[in-house]
């Protein structure tokens, strides 16, 4: 890799780290501040990376970030799709191309993460691999965040080791539930049909699972849209609500959403989830 290869990468991160404000991501600011921006310690803690890696990185010391690094870096910055591909290739790494399953969270939808925080939320690519969790929604299900357990995928949960159902009843019987989750990934293999990682993962999923098979051959191609589901809490017991699932437009991912009407006990369980999982929320820093 060539020097000013190098020498790129550092500039683009310490500038897209200057354009940031705490506020913007979702954090608290506090402090004198030398220069706008984000802190290098604000940085790797939403990217979920150390304070030394990001330094590093910034000082032209580490020229080689890791695919997951790089996205986790591009999402905390709020890169868009044009950014996070030069970001790539400041990197040396290929930009994820068209027709796979993307992993990009637009800058847009990001945004209204940060102001939706305090809701049970998360974030879905196309194979249903999650990709962001509120804290609520990690006290919700009783799950790790995604920064500390990134292969969290809802098919797989369903079908293949079958923690989903432990967690949550779906009103309508599973049946329903698992149909729609099947009929919504039939959706997206005719958009993404020449992706092999896909691909593959469908095989997987047909060999491993006969009821995924089963609903698989019934051919149906559909948007999971929304459900109404019992969460069985450990803290709480159990909690009624809404599961609303939205596409975002341009983009594969997919928001989901839990709510209930206010005043009720299902929304005091929520409260009084919402006040623990504030408390539970602290920085997480991880090297790399």
């Amino acid at each position: 890799m060539h020097a000013d290869h190098v020498e790129d990468l550092s500039e683009l991160l310490r500038a897209w780290r200057g354009r940031l404000r705490p506020e913007d991501v979702g954090l608290e600011s506090f402090g004198r501040r030398r220069t706008a921006g984000l802190r290098r310690e604000e940085l790797a803690q939403l990217a979920g990376v150390s304070v030394d890696y990001v330094m590093r990185l910034e000082q032209g010391r580490s020229r080689t970030p890791s695919a997951q690094v790089v996205q986790s870096l591009a999402r905390a910055l709020q890169l868009d799709r044009s950014e996070t591909d030069l970001f790539h290739r400041a990197a040396g790494l290929a930009p994820p191309r068209a027709g796979v399953v993307s992993r990009h969270i637009p800058p847009g939808l990001q945004r209204m993460l940060v102001r939706m925080a305090d809701l049970p939320l998360a974030v879905f690519a196309a194979d249903w691999t999650m990709l962001h969790s509120t804290p609520l929604w990690q006290a919700l299900f009783d799950a790790p965040s995604v920064l500390a357990d990134p292969d969290q995928n809802l098919i797989v949960q369903t079908f293949i080791d079958d923690s989903v159902a432990e967690v949550a009843t779906a009103h309508g019987g599973p049946a329903s539930f698992e149909r729609a989750l099947v009929a919504d990934l039939r959706r997206t293999a005719a958009r993404l049909g020449e992706d092999a990682r896909f691909a593959a993962f469908i095989t997987r999923l047909r060999r491993e699972s006969e009821r995924f098979a089963a609903y698989w051959d019934e051919g149906r191609a559909a948007a999971h849209q929304s459900l109404v589901k019992t969460v069985h809490n450990r803290v709480v017991g159990d909690v009624t609500l809404d599961c609303d699932v939205v596409t975002v437009p341009d983009s594969d991912v997919k928001l989901v959403v839990y709510s209930t009407a206010t005043g009720g006990p299902d929304a005091e369980k929520l409260d009084f989830l919402r006040v623990g999982a504030v408390r539970a929320a602290s920085p997480t820093d991880s090297a790399r």
